[in-house]
């Protein structure tokens, strides 16, 4: 390390964000430009060389965190890029998307604010770009084999750059019109501007890799005939299938999923529409669901114009601090309070002036919709629930609500195009592809990866299985890998 008492002489700062009432009137990122990096120096100089460094065994991609943090602090940034790079294709989402399980077990967060490992992640990155540390890295020459990506998520791009530059020829199959998955559609603009997605995808192309857009895998194109044009099949189609809120009055106009709404405003800031569909814009929103997925509906809506915005939470309000006996360091603590820069937002903004600390009502459960005569909702009635879900008599209440949004998760890949059943696929009992230790499914040359198969997760977790899959297509091609395999399929975040 740098500094031997960095860690005792320097406080935590953190990437400022851009003051609210400015930002809420745009779709660019929240943070203000060029305000990282004249701290970053400083904060990687905090990390405290501990000899065990945890870090390493929270981040599933084993981010060789102690080493870029003092190569930052020593002002070497193309050495800090190179070996940031040596373990994860995507510094600049994960930068930005993952919520950091490195830094929950920073051994420094045992008793003070862990280093800011996400922001210099994302620092390297940037500076990688701007400074040309990250030019494409085409193959020496080519296997001859060829290899299928179905879903162009972080998964499927991080399967794809890896067997591009191990010499195979790979082509990524995505329904949709843009490449990019949920990083395109489903991350709104504020969280991650698509510029950075776009720059990845250039250097893609230079290496090699082909992207069929507009192409459902197993509707525009057979299953089977894409098992006959290429030697392997990657199936990196995410979790896709939402699940439902089966309550009365789910049918009236008015109540859509999440995926569904965030989707067409990502479209809005592309320049595909003027204006989206399913606006908020002077509607009384409701969000049914506490996670992040409801957080991007919260920031969208109230860039949107929305008239109130309210978020439930089926869970009770956790504490600030994690709970030492349920989940210990250096275990990633679910249940604490975070405040997103949505729920700043609306905090601020008093979006929601029913709610508990922000926009959310903790220990909410929906019990039903009531709509006009013309078929359209116009209210949400909930209840408070105990610790187990069970209603509290004599809480229920009503929410206006003209435009519900459900952000309850997903159980599994979605089969409406057909892959799944054409190829014949085994699934879990929760609805995931089944797979072995090898990453392969049940068909022959077919491997699985992703949320696809591991179910709902994060940023990280899927870059991780999208190199895991890459070294094991590559060891089923070519009987042997020198591709990184930084998780098996069975790996599960720490936990107690």
């Amino acid at each position: 390390m740098a500094d031997p008492k960095g860690f005792m002489t320097t406080p935590r700062r953190e990437w400022p964000r851009r003051p609210v009432e400015e930002r809420v009137r745009d779709w660019d990122e929240v943070y203000v430009p060029g305000a990282l990096l004249p701290i970053i120096g400083l904060q990687a100089d905090r990390c405290m060389d501990c000899g065990i460094p945890f870090c390493h065994q929270a981040c599933p991609l084993g981010n060789l965190i102690p080493e870029w943090n003092d190569l930052v602090a020593r002002d070497d940034w193309r050495a800090a890029a190179d070996r940031l790079h040596a373990t994860n294709n995507f510094p600049e989402f994960t930068g930005r998307l993952c919520p950091a399980p490195c830094e929950t077990g920073c051994v420094l967060a045992i008793n003070q604010p862990a280093v800011t490992i996400k922001n210099v992640e994302c620092a390297i990155a940037d500076r990688a770009w701007e400074e040309g540390f990250a030019p494409p890295r085409p193959p020496d020459r080519l296997s001859g084999r060829t290899v299928a990506v179905v879903g162009s998520g972080p998964t499927g791009l991080a399967a794809a750059q890896q067997l591009t530059r191990a010499g195979h020829t790979v082509a990524v199959f995505e329904r949709d019109d843009r490449i990019g998955g949920l990083l395109r559609y489903g991350i709104p603009e504020f969280k991650m501007e698509k510029r950075h997605l776009e720059r990845r995808l250039e250097q893609m192309r230079a290496e090699g890799t082909r992207f069929r857009t507009s192409t459902a895998v197993g509707r525009d194109i057979g299953a089977d005939e894409l098992r006959a044009r290429y030697d392997a099949v990657i199936v990196a189609t995410g979790a896709m299938a939402w699940r439902e809120l089966p309550v009365p009055g789910r049918e009236l106009a008015g109540i859509h999923q999440a995926m569904e709404y965030l989707p067409l405003a990502n479209r809005v800031c592309e320049g595909d529409l003027e204006r989206s569909p399913l606006s908020a814009a002077g509607r009384h929103v409701v969000i049914v669901g506490g996670g992040d997925t409801g957080a991007d509906c919260l920031g969208t809506a109230i860039r949107e114009g929305a008239a109130s915005v309210t978020q439930l939470d089926i869970y009770a309000q956790p504490g600030e601090a994690r709970d030492e006996d349920a989940e210990p360091w250096p275990t990633y603590p679910t249940r604490v309070y975070r405040l997103s820069a949505a729920h700043e937002e609306a905090r601020e903004l008093r979006t929601a002036p029913a709610a508990d600390a922000d926009a959310r009502l903790f220990a909410a459960s929906t019990l039903r919709f009531t709509g006009d005569t013309a078929g359209r909702v116009r209210a949400l009635h909930l209840t408070e629930v105990d610790e187990r879900r069970r209603p509290l008599p004599g809480t229920g209440r009503a929410l206006p609500a003209d435009l519900v949004l459900l952000a309850l998760g997903f159980s599994g890949p979605d089969r409406e195009d057909g892959l799944v059943d054409q190829l014949g696929l085994a699934l879990e009992p929760r609805g995931t592809l089944a797979r072995d230790a090898g990453f392969a499914t049940n068909v022959p040359g077919v491997f699985a990866a992703g949320d696809a198969a591991r179910g709902q997760s994060l940023v990280v977790w899927a870059i991780a299985e999208g190199r895991a899959v890459a070294a094991a297509v590559d060891r089923h091609l070519t009987g042997t890998t020198q591709l990184a395999a930084p998780v098996s399929p069975h790996d599960r975040p720490m936990s107690v």
